[in-house]
């Protein structure tokens, strides 16, 4: 039996502070990711590339992100005595994945991205780990500039959701 390669890495974690309160924030990110889409529904549709770039475009948000699956750990949490507002948003794009897994297939590990939305009590919070921190852990120049366009849009889709009331 061989032993397992350990590779260290740093991940950079992004926080954003909304005056929303966390119900306003889940609903600015829903309206812009829309509804759960199931990519394996979408991959047992024989075609090509191309027939695949068309299916997912028309499901891709303004911000070009779509919602894969929410995990609500305020739903649970209670049950420990926590009382808090606290859901796990994994969305993504496989037309954005696959700019980066051409690279790398590691890059996987952290496609789609998650998100983190906490209900702060005077406001909410919005929190990830930065894509390119997680992906890039060898140097890989294709990979780091898929990486920081990815970083660049997940960071404009919470600015833009956290902004404003």
């Amino acid at each position: 039996m061989s032993k397992p390669d350990e590779i260290r890495f740093d991940g950079v974690r992004m926080r954003y502070d909304s005056a929303k309160s966390y119900d306003e924030l889940l609903a600015a990110l829903l309206a812009d990711i829309g509804e759960p889409v199931s990519l394996d529904d979408l991959v047992r549709t024989p075609g090509s590339w191309d027939s695949f770039q068309q299916q997912v475009e028309p499901l891709v948000g303004p911000s070009g992100f779509m919602l894969f699956n929410l995990i609500d750990h305020g739903a649970w949490i209670t049950k420990a005595g926590i009382d808090r507002k606290v859901m796990r948003v994994i969305l993504g794009n496989p037309l954005i994945a696959i700019t980066m897994l051409r690279h790398d297939v590691t890059a996987g590990l952290f496609a789609p991205v998650e998100l983190l939305l906490v209900d702060e009590g005077d406001g909410s919070g919005l929190t990830y780990v930065k894509p390119s921190s997680l992906m890039v852990v060898e140097p890989n120049p294709e990979l780091l500039s898929a990486a920081e366009e990815l970083d660049a849009k997940l960071a404009a889709l919470a600015t833009k959701v956290t902004s404003g009331q």
